[in-house]
């Protein structure tokens, strides 16, 4: 590798929130990205812009609030998407057009039903337009892997002729294996005409579990940049996760021909990882599996008792990496009733929550009200508390009351209140449990029918006072919304989250 650098090509807020479900706010988009400013990624896609208003308007917020990091808006081969994107862009320090059309027999015959010499006008068209915008402009061959290779190497060639700097090569559908994906990079690299004045890059799906393999395999043959989503969010089974690359080159840089260690490899402040985790899981409502890589609550846990003692005895033998590493603390602290304003914004900004003075006084309410109930409070109950209360949608909807009565031998039966915009509505329904109840109850008042699609609930921490997290997602046509309360009464933190969802819901219908 002549350059040692890797860039990491952050699409959690393009790609990643493709995912069903995953639908953020601008504010919310905002939000992530200023954290993966810090975190410390190289270039941001912040969206596609001229696929609706509020992906353009939070593409160009983000293009104009955060610093550091390139900003990319991804274009279809186009000249309005290229437009939409260059005007979206305008603001940024640093800008980036990413362009793309599919290139692989079965997408452009059933897809864009042309011709390859079509398709070939088309990219080349698309990056001479794009780079009227700015000098930065990557260009992505869709579906690469199931690709003609001598078509492959043409079209690479020409939009490098046109100005390319960055040339994509996206496993689409996630259907190659490392192997294959390493030897096609490196036959890229060797055969498309001016490959050496631009940047390969890897941007792989996670069909058959592939994903962060194939882009290290990518690296290793001559990438220079991994194009992933933070915690694998992304289209189907996602993308190639950030948190893993990441990890990956800072624990093994004697794989990816370092000089010395990964600081040569990588600029990125591997504190910020699991901060950052945790973020994009409480805005867009997806839970971290514990046995998630890296960020999951028992990758670093030990319950063997020959594991235990080797860990006692010397870190290494069982972990390969440290949790300080990525931003862990090494103990968990304890609040309680006794605790002050001042402990309790202390652990709230060492979690990563930058409050303003309302929002905190909001949130230290909050914890004392549960504090009341629990006695003892975890970073994980504060981390839903504030989750809860603060990163919330604009609330159209605000439960007020909820009363339910269930038992053995009696019919469950929810009444609630509800604020709404044209004032307090009550309802009472009966239903197949208590939480079918109360969300029929909610229907009922604010005339409103969504379908639940999902549901869960989960102790945030152990213990007969355990804060309970639920999770809704609804349905609304073709598109998921998903909601989150916690309580410690967890019929309470279902309503909550069912009311939540239907907030994200409406506000995505009031921008369209």
């Amino acid at each position: 590798m002549s350059d040692q650098k890797i860039y990491i090509f952050d699409t959690t807020l393009r790609d990643g929130e493709q995912s069903p479900g995953a639908s953020l706010s601008i504010h919310e988009k905002l939000e992530i990205a200023q954290q993966l400013a810090l975190l410390g990624v190289d270039i941001i896609e912040a969206g596609f812009p001229f696929s609706s208003p509020a992906q353009f308007d939070a593409t160009r917020l983000i293009a104009e609030k955060v610093k550091g990091p390139t900003i990319a808006g991804l274009a279809r081969a186009i000249d309005r998407d290229i437009e939409s994107a260059a005007r979206a862009l305008e603001p940024a320090a640093k800008q980036r057009i990413h362009t793309f059309v599919a290139t692989s027999p079965i997408h452009m015959k059933h897809k864009l039903g042309k011709q390859p010499d079509e398709v070939l006008k088309m990219a080349v068209r698309a990056v001479t337009f794009a780079k009227e915008f700015t000098d930065d402009v990557e260009f992505s061959p869709e579906d690469a892997c199931r690709s003609d290779l001598g078509f492959l190497v043409e079209i690479l060639s020409a939009v490098v002729e046109a100005g390319a700097t960055t040339l994509n090569i996206p496993d689409t559908v996630g259907y190659v294996l490392p192997y294959e994906y390493g030897a096609l990079i490196a036959q890229l690299k060797e055969k498309v005409v001016g490959c050496e004045k631009t940047i390969l890059s890897t941007h792989c799906h996670d069909d058959l579990g592939m994903a962060v393999a194939n882009s290290l395999a990518g690296v290793r043959n001559g990438a220079r940049q991994i194009e992933c989503a933070v915690n694998g969010l992304g289209e189907r089974a996602g993308n190639a996760a950030l948190e893993e690359i990441i990890m990956a080159i800072h624990t093994r840089p004697d794989c990816f021909d370092a000089e010395s260690d990964h600081r040569d490899l990588l600029q990125v402040n591997t504190k910020e990882i699991y901060r950052t985790s945790q973020l994009v899981s409480r805005l867009t409502g997806f839970v971290i599996p514990p046995n998630k890589a890296i960020v999951g609550a028992n990758a670093f846990a030990h319950e063997s008792g020959i594991h235990v003692d080797g860990v006692l005895k010397e870190r290494s033998t069982y972990e390969i990496m440290t949790p300080e590493t990525i931003g862990l603390g090494g103990s968990r602290m304890v609040l309680g009733r006794h605790t002050g304003r001042h402990g309790f914004a202390d652990r709230c900004q060492q979690l990563g929550f930058a409050l303003n003075p309302e929002a905190a006084e909001l949130a230290y309410k909050r914890f004392l009200e549960i504090a009341d109930k629990k006695k003892e409070i975890f970073d994980e109950d504060i981390t839903a508390l504030i989750n809860d209360e603060i990163h919330v949608v604009e609330s159209t909807y605000e439960l007020l009351y909820l009363h339910v009565v269930s038992g053995s031998g009696a019919l469950p039966t929810a009444s609630v209140k509800v604020q709404t915009p044209d004032g307090v509505g009550q309802a009472a329904a009966t239903g197949d449990g208590p939480v079918d109840a109360a969300y029929e109850a909610i229907r009922n008042a604010i005339n409103l029918s969504p379908k639940v699609e999902h549901y869960s609930i989960r102790s945030v921490t152990g213990g007969k006072e355990a804060l309970g997290e639920a999770i809704v997602k609804i349905r609304d046509g073709d598109k998921i919304y998903a909601g989150r309360g916690a309580s410690t009464d967890i019929i309470e933190a279902s309503a909550k989250a069912y009311v939540n969802a239907i907030n994200r819901m409406v506000a995505v219908q009031s921008k369209r």
